[in-house]
């Protein structure tokens, strides 16, 4: 199968690159970028040096569209709205890894993203690719919205408890760090060394994107979830993000009743780990991987849930749940390409 990257020189796509270099069933035909035209790869990325011979090439959709059978798209917000229909009416498959076919609303989209929603017919073809969530056989779809990596990490925590409306639907409250991969690889102040070494800071509070994301998922849910209080941090590590949801229970209910209840949620995915009653993942034990692993407790004395629930916002986060969803979309074992463990220390 051959597949083009678009957004190659972006940490995303360079992930894309390094996962499906591996891949068996998959050739990378091609990558794609609006920079560093006609360099090798690996001369944005030097690790790539004798493993990979890929040159970036400019987007040429409609010539694309003729060579491959799918596309990722690694781009900036709003550009895959305008790309992905050159593609889809070849009949080629499009994973986008931007937020451009995420939100369903496209008054909410533009309000939260300040930029023109796509074309409305394209959102409602868009299958939103929470891979263990996903409704029924996808081997049909022509176009998949990736979420978010934040999104990722809280739905997977929520997920179980929303579904039974075991929780306070108006209590919600998710507690967010990230690495600084997370705002990519551009340079900025917020991202600069000296701002973020030794240093943690809360950011975009009450006005993250990936708020209406979740919110919107939840509802799906759970037609009582309307709003959750979401406040994401930035924390001075490459890799990695830990969410952290509290919860009212509707009910009085044991730790061991809901580490049953996640048990048999997710014992048919293998991507998705619970931990030991009375243990808590890091960040640094799923990096490099496409691992969720989460555990949570109950506070009797409080009457309140709380999850914990980490991913490595590259790969679960971004490129590894896409290859995930690209194997459900051609039916192979959503492990293919993907059953490697985390790189620790």
């Amino acid at each position: 199968m051959k597949v083009a990257i678009i957004g190659a020189t972006g940490y995303g796509g360079a992930e894309l690159v390094r996962i499906l270099h591996n891949h068996p069933n998959v050739s990378i035909h091609s990558i794609h970028a609006t920079s560093l035209l006609g360099e090798q790869i690996q001369a944005s990325y030097p690790h790539m040096q004798n493993v990979v011979d890929l040159q970036l090439d400019s987007v040429d959709a409609e010539k694309l569209a003729s060579q491959v059978d799918l596309v990722f798209t690694a781009t900036p917000s709003g550009v895959s709205a305008k790309l992905a229909p050159v593609f889809l009416e070849q009949n080629v498959k499009v994973i986008d890894l931007s937020g451009d076919f995420r939100i369903t609303d496209r008054q909410a989209y533009e309000a939260w993203y300040g930029l023109e929603a796509a074309d409305e017919n394209l959102l409602n073809q868009a299958i939103y690719g929470l891979t263990e969530w996903l409704d029924g056989d996808v081997s049909d779809a022509k176009l998949i919205a990736n979420p978010g990596c934040y999104p990722t990490a809280v739905l997977l925590g929520l997920a179980p408890l929303a579904k039974q409306k075991m929780i306070d639907e108006k209590t919600i409250i998710i507690d967010a760090k990230t690495g600084v991969s997370g705002a990519g690889r551009g340079v900025s102040g917020a991202t600069h060394f000296a701002e973020t070494n030794e240093n943690l800071k809360i950011y975009k509070v009450n006005a993250h994107q990936h708020t209406a994301e979740i919110e919107q998922l939840l509802h799906r849910w759970n037609e009582n979830i309307d709003v959750v209080t979401f406040s994401t941090h930035l924390v001075p590590m490459t890799r990695g993000i830990m969410s952290t949801m509290y919860a009212t229970a509707t009910n009085e209910v044991t730790t061991e009743q809901l580490f049953n209840l996640y048990k048999e949620s997710y014992q048919d995915h293998p991507f998705v780990r619970i931990r030991k009653q009375g243990t808590y993942p890091s960040t640094k034990e799923v990096y490099g991987s496409n691992f969720c692993d989460i555990s949570l407790t109950y506070d009797q004395r409080t009457n309140r849930i709380m999850v914990v629930s980490v991913i490595d916002n590259l790969i679960k986060g971004a490129s590894g749940q896409a290859v995930q969803n690209m194997n459900k979309m051609i039916q192979l074992d959503e492990k293919t390409g993907l059953d490697f463990m985390p790189v620790y220390p």
